[in-house]
């Protein structure tokens, strides 16, 4: 198993997931562990590591990402009052691979 939980679980299929909301190139779904009570997240379906490692190649499925991001942000907000967005970079990133955190609630701990 590599550092890319999202190709190696998620997106080949071995670990089964709750769907919030897909596109083509984007998957939205509910944490696997979550960490917060509502905890979504979206990530692209091609392999980029992280934030910081986009290419201007890449503007055309960062702007459908963020595009996935914002319907799902609207959803929960406007089901729970607010949410916070959030990715992770460097030591912060378990799983290098590109993928924002939708939450809402106090963090579990």
């Amino acid at each position: 198993m590599t550092n890319d939980f999202y190709c190696d679980e998620v997106l080949s299929g071995n670990t089964e997931v709750k769907k919030v909301l897909e596109t083509d190139h984007v998957l939205a779904y509910h944490h696997t562990r979550p960490f917060y009570p509502v905890h979504i997240v979206a990530i692209p379906k091609s392999h980029i590591s992280s934030l910081i490692t986009l290419e201007d190649s890449d503007n055309e499925l960062l702007l459908e990402l963020m595009g996935v991001i914002r319907k799902v942000a609207a959803m929960i907000t406007e089901e729970y009052g607010a949410c916070r967005v959030i990715t992770n970079l460097g030591n912060y990133q378990d799983s290098k691979h590109l993928h924002w955190h939708i939450v809402s609630g106090k963090p579990a701990g």
